[in-house]
């Protein structure tokens, strides 16, 4: 159909990079050592769409990935690298890769907490079986219309275009796969609040408070990282960082 030839080629033109990679705040090592399967991997990207994300969430990270290990049975590349990564690219869909891939590019890790082996399971189950379905196209022409220098949309409609789609449960965007796969846990990421705003939660009366989920469509990649269930990873630190060996140039 002329449509998905279209969308094909708008997705390759999306792909392509536009700014030079940012500095990573970690090295290679410190990154590799430190991710635990179940870890979600933020990545702040260089392309054209990661400048419509990027502006449409008023953040730093435009692409999220889920790290699953190299015990997950998610194969290899053709290098013999373990792929441990799996995301939803713009053009390949739903794909595993190796950690290498965004070896040079600066990232984030936002760790679930108490997460169990089952857990572990369920979502490298969901992943698996998720493998090979497509980007959904939809998505990217609706962010496509958000790559002038100027895009006249209010701030508060900015979260509501990332949700555009097709609604195919076929086809994902990177943040709505991985948002999906922690709702199969019953995991918080930003459930909304059903007590009213009178509700205080230092006051001496304690009661639970209640949520409901968002829908997964209304995720972005940088809710991982405002998510206060999710554990900011520093590689850096997490490797026994002591700034009296920091080398300074006098």
């Amino acid at each position: 159909m002329l449509l998905n030839w279209l969308s094909r080629h708008l997705a390759a033109y999306l792909s392509k990079q536009v700014t030079q990679p940012s500095v990573r705040t970690s090295t290679w090592k410190a990154l590799r050592d430190t991710l635990q399967p179940g870890d979600v991997l933020l990545v702040e990207g260089n392309t054209r769409i990661s400048t419509a994300i990027k502006y449409l969430t008023q953040s730093t990270w435009s692409h999220a990935a889920l790290y699953l290990g190299p015990d997950a049975g998610l194969g290899q590349s053709a290098k013999g690298e373990p792929h441990v990564l799996i995301e939803a690219d713009l053009e390949e869909g739903i794909r595993a890769l190796p950690l290498s891939f965004y070896r040079h590019t600066h990232t984030r890790i936002c760790r679930p907490v108490g997460i169990t082996e089952n857990d572990l399971k369920t979502l490298t189950d969901y992943s698996i079986s998720r493998l090979g379905h497509q980007y959904d196209l939809k998505n990217v022409w609706d962010l496509a219309r958000y790559l002038w220098p100027t895009p006249p949309v209010p701030s508060r409609y900015r979260r509501s275009l990332l949700a555009m789609g097709s609604g195919d449960p076929t086809r994902a965007i990177c943040s709505t796969f991985i948002a999906e796969a922690f709702q199969l846990l019953r995991y918080p990421i930003l459930p909304i609040s059903l007590d009213g705003p009178e509700y205080d939660p230092d006051s001496d009366l304690r009661r639970r408070e209640t949520f409901r989920s968002r829908h997964h469509s209304l995720f972005a990649p940088r809710d991982f990282d405002a998510s206060p269930y999710f554990d900011v990873i520093k590689p850096t630190l997490e490797q026994g960082f002591d700034y009296r060996e920091f080398q300074w140039m006098d």
